[in-house]
């Protein structure tokens, strides 16, 4: 069974996704606890550092943000094959319209960039670039090819667009609508320059609950667990974001409560461990560090019945399996590196591959994989987006501060 439950109960939201009754992500706010991300801010520029490349800039949320060059390049150094220094982008005491793209983490503050973009259902709309871009998960020529001239038909002021997973097989009107809504929300954001005060914040993107619902709902056959009538009735509200009448997929039931569903108990306390165990009685041990994330495998209770070769495969397809779910219910990101059990066969390298990738598809935030080292080490990036599951809800050990170890 797959479906999303939403608990809301004394000012804390917490939001999984379940598929194939296996807890796949997990999420927790207070309702006091702004997110950032997708935030547009009229900021000020408090210091340009040549030596970084990047400057940093006043949005009002605290920790002053962080602009790489990059992200601060106007649309024609954009299209210029020129490359600028900071200082020759933006100057210090500028105002500049940014938009967070990465939470705070740690000691960090959010980083921020000028090339703001616009979720919707169906597209994003990436006003500095011309280009009409499709999803990688549609894969059908014919729906690429129909998509792209969708695109050129409705595209206004050079103002491109991203055709996101759920446009495919959506009429035309459906989508030009969105569009329409999109460019008029960043033709009002635009008429905020040089306006005062500043920092200030422009544009709000969707809380927690109906963001998640709005990137999930219509990738697979998700029904809807809610135990709060006033959020049961704001997700009825947002219906525009939705191609199904959720309605029809929506379900009160204010007796919820996730802490008596014994499976997700289960999911959600391996999350926090650094031993996950395996079906056949093998298990993985996840490290996560400052610099990445280190994942062992181990065949543990499991002896096989065939060979030795029959065993280690075995153990590191299930292992791909549960590392896939893991870093996507743990929200992990950065560089990963994985340790599978080794293995002699080229063809059984890539299966183990092969099976990894497919699993890394039903992640929104697909990681990518690099390739093999010659140490036979799997070497993977995933976006870091927010702080982990585990930074959310726990706090570090004030005995051994983060080790796990306490001293004799």
């Amino acid at each position: 069974m797959d479906y999303i439950f939403i608990s809301s109960k004394d000012g804390i939201n917490k939001v999984g996704v379940v598929e194939n009754n296996r807890l796949v992500e997990f999420y927790t706010e207070e309702e006091n606890d702004t997110k950032l991300v997708g935030n547009v801010y009229r900021g000020r520029v408090e210091n340009v550092l040549r030596g970084m490349g990047a400057a940093f800039v006043n949005i009002g949320e605290g920790r002053n943000a962080y602009l790489y060059v990059k992200d601060a390049y106007n649309k024609e150094q954009l299209l210029s094959k020129k490359k600028y220094s900071i200082d020759q982008v933006i100057k210090s005491g500028q105002e500049v319209m940014v938009q967070v793209i990465k939470e705070p983490l740690g000691s960090k503050g959010p980083k921020v960039t000028t090339h703001i973009s616009l979720p919707g259902r169906y597209v994003v709309l990436t006003p500095f670039s011309k280009d009409i871009n499709i999803s990688r998960k549609i894969s059908k020529k014919s729906e690429i090819i129909r998509l792209k001239e969708l695109g050129q038909r409705i595209i206004e002021d050079d103002i491109g667009m991203i055709f996101r997973t759920n446009a495919k097989d959506k009429d035309e009107d459906i989508i030009q609508a969105e569009y329409k809504q999109l460019l008029a929300i960043y033709r009002k954001i635009e008429m905020q320059k040089g306006f005062l005060p500043t920092p200030k914040r422009i544009y709000k993107e969707l809380d927690l609950i109906y963001k998640i619902v709005r990137e999930t709902f219509n990738e697979r056959d998700y029904q809807i667990i809610v135990n709060n009538k006033e959020v049961y009735d704001n997700i009825l509200e947002l219906g525009y974001f939705y191609s199904i009448p959720v309605e029809k997929r929506i379900i009160l039931d204010e007796g919820f409560c996730m802490e008596e569903h014994a499976d997700i108990q289960n999911d959600l306390q391996q999350a926090f461990k650094r031993k996950v165990p395996l079906d056949n009685g093998g298990y993985i041990v996840i490290d996560e560090t400052e610099a990445l994330t280190a994942i062992d495998i181990n065949t543990g209770k499991y002896t096989g019945n065939l060979s030795l070769k029959d065993t280690v495969l075995r153990t590191n397809l299930l292992a791909a399996e549960e590392i896939a779910r893991q870093i996507r219910l743990r929200d992990i990101g950065g560089i990963i590196i994985i340790d599978f059990i080794d293995m002699k066969s080229k063809s059984d390298k890539s299966e183990v591959l092969s099976r990894l990738a497919k699993c890394f598809k039903l992640d929104r935030n697909q990681p990518n994989i690099i390739g093999i080292t010659k140490l036979n080490l799997v070497e993977i990036t995933r976006k870091k987006i927010r702080p982990t599951l585990d930074s959310t809800i726990s706090i570090t050990c004030p005995t051994c501060l983060g080790r796990g170890r306490i001293q004799k």
